[in-house]
């Protein structure tokens, strides 16, 4: 602390040289002192999710990652492939800081009536910048947390959980009535079935591996298909048919998958169909893919008739769609079931130093399901 009103304190930062190389630090940054409508937030737990990873990494080839600095101030250096280094032209140079979400302790805050009521409380956060020791914000995007609830509980309090709600209210605006979700062992694949099991929404659950089907099973899910299994297709096709889901998030993105899930849409639809049509079904099938661990080509054998749609889909686009108010009614949801619904559970804790350790970013790289890491910036 440089003096009773400033903060300064440690910022992991992603670099991207123009020789190619992506540079990992952590430098000490000024939290300024707030302004009348901000607070100091003293982060005290950040979740790593994909969408912080494509920032942290930027495309870097992370089996090239090595190791300089000290134990405290480490630094990691990796190489960026040539049409990586390409799609990042337009940040190369530029020191970002990293992180969507978090919480802590509102340790500093302005003088107005809303932000003093603040001081003291812990608070979840989306803006950026959350791996850092301290984040100044303003006071109105501030989430107060019940009492009780932990930093730690409160980290994930706004990309899987409104990432869900988001999924649940885009099928309602679009006239479908259940869902299909792939990568549905993760920890938002678990939240989304928990949330349509408490609403009452069809929703079949699509993951890789076996025992991901007993997890969800545990969880109390109904329709599990598992892409490994020889039998994938006919319990996909049966799933959906028992649903009546039209609508698909996606979170592989490459691959045969997206195509599969239109496939199995069509099928399920032309089941009830009362006369063939040499166009398909007229019920419009749509994916959304949302995210990348196939990072190949996405691939389609066009046997789902021309009622279909594919898009991406981002949580961000859905909430201005959507509104403040709106928005605001879905934060308040999440604060409230936050321990029950929209709960996250993490593998490992790591400081921000430990964070840039090689070993943990061999681990949580990977984006394996189970693998979940929470950084603990203020960790001593």
């Amino acid at each position: 602390m440089a003096n009773a009103d400033t903060l300064t304190g440690l910022q992991l930062r992603s670099l991207i040289k123009d020789d190619g190389t992506l540079e990992l630090s952590l430098v000490s940054v000024v939290t300024p002192p707030p302004g009348a409508e901000e607070v100091v937030v003293r982060v005290d737990a950040s979740p790593l999710n994909p969408s912080d990873m494509g920032l942290l990494f930027g495309g870097a080839d992370m089996t090239t990652a090595e190791a300089s600095g000290t134990a405290e101030n480490p630094v990691v250096t990796a190489k960026l492939p040539p049409a990586a280094m390409r799609a990042m032209a337009a940040r190369v140079g530029q020191s970002l800081p990293v992180g969507n979400e978090g919480a802590g302790v509102v340790v500093q805050a302005g003088s107005a009536p809303a932000a003093q009521a603040l001081l003291g409380k812990t608070v979840a956060i989306l803006g950026g910048a959350m791996y850092a020791q301290f984040r100044l914000i303003k006071a109105a995007e501030c989430l107060v947390l019940p009492d009780g609830t932990t930093a730690a509980e409160g980290a994930s309090c706004f990309v899987n959980p409104l990432t869900a709600l988001g999924m649940v209210g885009t099928m309602r605006l679009e006239g479908h009535k259940a869902l299909v979700h792939t990568a549905a062992a993760s920890n938002l694949g678990q939240m989304l079935n928990r949330l349509c099991i408490k609403d009452g929404i069809g929703l079949v659950n699509v993951v890789r591996k076996p025992e991901q089907v007993s997890l969800l099973k545990k969880l109390g899910a109904t329709y599990i298909c598992d892409s490994s299994s020889p039998t994938f297709m006919d319990e996909l096709i049966d799933a959906v048919a028992a649903t009546g889901a039209t609508l698909a998030f996606d979170a592989v993105g490459g691959g045969k998958l997206a195509g599969q899930i239109l496939t199995a849409m069509e099928v399920a639809a032309n089941r009830t169909a009362k006369e063939y049509s040499r166009y398909g079904s007229t019920i419009h099938k749509q994916v959304y893919i949302y995210g990348g661990l196939d990072r190949g080509p996405t691939e389609f054998t066009r046997n789902f008739g021309q009622a279909w749609g594919i898009g991406g889909w981002l949580l961000t686009p859905y909430l201005q769609k959507i509104g403040f108010e709106a928005a605001q009614q879905l934060r308040e949801r999440v604060a409230a079931e936050i321990k029950t619904t929209f709960a996250s559970s993490y593998t490992r804790e790591v400081s921000l130093a430990e964070a840039l350790q090689l070993k943990e970013i061999a681990v949580y790289g990977k984006q394996a399901t189970g693998e979940k890491y929470l950084i603990t910036p203020n960790k001593r």
